[in-house]
């Protein structure tokens, strides 16, 4: 699977930002997708993830609330919605996705990823 993610840029804090991330190569509906980033000097954390169906989302305490992820199988393509963005929320956004999603598995599972697009958020 190739995964491009798109959308990042600048806004200030309490904006809103739509993350997209197009997929190719192989039959999307058969990976959980999920979406990571990584803030200047810091580890990669996990956002949050969306089942196969789409029917069910799962979000880190640091962003639930705020981020809403969605999907369409039809299009290939995983959304990442950005609401009451913070400056914390800096940071380069990535999409992965894996066949299956698991907390404690490596890299949460997740086998493809794409090249990160950067958010900036400005106090």
């Amino acid at each position: 699977v190739q995964l491009q993610a798109s959308g990042g840029g600048l806004v200030q804090a309490g904006g809103s930002l739509r993350l997209s991330c197009s997929a190719s190569g192989r039959t999307f509906s058969n990976y959980v997708l999920a979406w990571f980033r990584q803030a200047p000097g810091k580890e990669r954390e996990f956002v949050g993830y969306i089942s196969r169906s789409g029917d069910y989302a799962y979000y880190a305490d640091s962003v639930k609330g705020r981020f809403t992820i969605s999907r369409d199988n039809a299009k290939n393509t995983v959304w990442l919605q950005m609401n009451s963005l913070k400056p914390e929320d800096t940071a380069v956004y990535y999409c992965a996705a894996g066949l299956v999603y698991g907390s404690t598995r490596t890299d949460y599972g997740m086998n493809y990823w794409g090249k990160g697009t950067l958010v900036t958020v400005s106090s």
